[in-house]
């Protein structure tokens, strides 16, 4: 309900978290649309975006085995339960923003080479 909202949202984006709960068979087929607009459409790489399959508190699902279709196979997927690992959840969002902070670097320095060029 809120898409006439997405290009402000998109504009100068540098990454996109996809969030969702495993545990719902709808999220899985939402997390595909959310993929084709915001990376797909956009002229960011797949490593730019991240998936997190988070699990609720007292969830009794295996989302450890979680099988995703293709393209989104092909993404960087944690998996999150703040309960019992929220310092390995931590570190894999140090983890991707540092690779966005790495592409964002590289794009500059390719861009000013071209200037210098």
């Amino acid at each position: 309900r809120f898409e006439t909202c997405w290009p402000a949202l998109m504009k100068d984006c540098h990454g996109v978290i996809i969030i969702f709960n495993p545990d719902l068979p709808s999220h899985l087929k939402e997390i595909e649309m959310w993929y084709s607009c915001f990376v797909q459409q956009q002229p960011l790489l797949d490593t730019q975006c991240l998936l997190v399959a988070h699990q609720k508190p007292g969830s009794a699902g295996d989302t450890e085995n979680l099988s995703l279709a293709y393209p989104l196979n092909k993404l960087k997927l944690i998996h999150s339960n703040l309960e019992e690992d929220p310092e390995d959840v931590r570190m894999e969002f140090i983890k991707y923003f540092k690779s966005i902070i790495n592409i964002i670097n590289e794009s500059r320095e390719r861009e000013e080479m071209s200037i210098i060029s």
